[in-house]
């Protein structure tokens, strides 16, 4: 089974989150940053061409055999569509079209949602802005492993399929942890992707769909651009909740990584949070910071230290803001 890991229990806080308040430090030395909040207008343009290629991809896929469905899946279909689901992200924080224009961007969600297969747009709108503002918050953050979880995978062995099954948890977990009633847009969203799914199936075959669920499902586990999932927010030192990614990956992820700066500024796109970080580089090269994701997922593993005991919870709610 492997080692087990040294933690017992998750590491409790009852400070707030440190985001509201960096960010009020950050603005009062560096006005500036409020320029640059607003939405992307190339981002409309990048996340469509992802689903025009995905869609591309189903002619390309129907003819292929099974072994090659698989590897294009883990290794291109995958990639592509796990970068959607950041551009789902981008749109839960209306980064696509602006606040101004809500309903516009949960459209676009819908169709940025079509090649995942799975639909999943407004149901992480709904959860992933509480994770924002109640960071860490044992109950209403669903980002945060359960007791289950980190006693069932506490070992290395363990701790390979818990990443390994990481989508399941992530899909699963909000529906025991903070259940909500589902909202109209969800149950459209609903409909929306299944008749999509549905056309896919009648015009290209079950492979084709396998090829779009499955690729979704690798690339949320096991596999290199997943490792945000755990770089995030998961404790590789002592006392620090939010950590950033500065690889090659953010080319690919919509900058995902500049996760401090993101959870600091989450009015600002995804493309102009390296500038975020230039502006105010004090605040961010002093902290620690992670250069590979696959080293995370490695050492996620591999490191007693660390495991999904290793993240900081709070009792209290987080800052209202």
């Amino acid at each position: 089974m492997g080692q087990h890991v040294s933690r017992t229990d998750f590491e409790w806080t009852y400070t707030e989150e440190p985001h509201a308040s960096r960010r009020k430090m950050i603005l009062e030395k560096y006005p500036q940053i409020k320029k640059l909040f607003g939405y992307d207008p190339q981002f409309k343009w990048v996340a469509s061409a992802m689903v025009l290629t995905q869609l591309a991809m189903l002619f390309v896929v129907k003819d292929q055999s099974w072994k090659m469905v698989f590897l294009l899946a883990y290794c291109f279909g995958g990639v592509i569509n796990h970068s959607l689901m950041l551009a789902c992200h981008e749109i839960a924080h209306n980064l696509a079209f602006g606040h101004a224009r809500p309903m516009a961007n949960r459209l676009f969600g819908f169709f940025c949602n079509l090649p995942i297969g799975l639909p999943m747009s407004v149901s992480f709108k709904k959860y992933h802005l509480e994770h924002h503002r109640y960071q860490g918050d044992e109950v209403i953050d669903t980002d945060l492993p359960t007791y289950l979880e980190a006693k069932l995978f506490c070992t290395t062995l363990g701790k390979f399929f818990w990443v390994f099954l990481q989508p399941l948890f992530y899909i699963f977990r909000p529906l025991v942890v903070n259940p909500k009633p589902p909202q109209k847009l969800e149950l459209v969203n609903g409909v929306i992707q299944l008749v999509f799914n549905t056309i896919v199936v009648q015009c290209f075959g079950w492979k084709v769909m396998i090829y779009l669920i499955v690729g979704s499902l690798l690339a949320m586990g096991l596999h290199p651009v997943a490792g945000h999932f755990i770089s995030e927010h998961y404790m590789f030192a002592k006392g620090f909740e939010t950590y950033s990614y500065y690889g090659p990956l953010n080319w690919i992820t919509f900058n995902v990584g500049y996760h401090n700066e993101h959870h600091d500024f989450p009015a600002v796109p995804g493309r102009l949070l390296p500038e975020v970080k230039r502006i105010a580089p004090e605040f961010y090269d002093t902290i620690p910071q992670h250069t590979s994701w696959t080293r995370v997922l490695y050492d996620f593993i591999t490191d007693p230290a660390v495991g999904p005991y290793a993240r900081i919870k709070r009792k209290a709610r987080g800052l209202e803001s």
